[in-house]
């Protein structure tokens, strides 16, 4: 079975307290869901028609798995603390 990475970028972040209050539930909700941080902050170099914006990589066992992480109940609460604090797009990807 091929591992998953869920990637997520950040275009706009209009709410840093919300975005604390996500974060707080949102780690507990993605490690429990067998998720593992591989990366997050901004980028330390952009090429191309990269862009200078957050960027979260989680590292899964399977594609499964990241989808359940995604539509648990836990991950729900940490989306409504979220709301609209926050304009992203987030892709869960299978490793090759």
């Amino acid at each position: 079975m091929a591992k998953a990475y869920w990637i997520a970028f950040y275009h706009s972040i209009n709410d840093p307290e919300a975005m604390k209050k996500y974060a707080e539930l949102a780690r507990p909700a993605v490690e429990s869901g067998g998720g593992r941080f591989m990366a997050r902050g901004m980028p330390t170099k952009v090429y191309e028609a990269g862009k200078e914006q957050r960027v979260v990589m989680i590292e899964f066992d399977s594609v499964e798995q990241a989808m359940a992480a995604h539509d648990s109940q836990a991950y729900k609460e940490a989306l409504d603390a979220m709301g609209d604090a926050a304009v992203r797009d987030m892709r869960i990807v299978e490793a090759i």
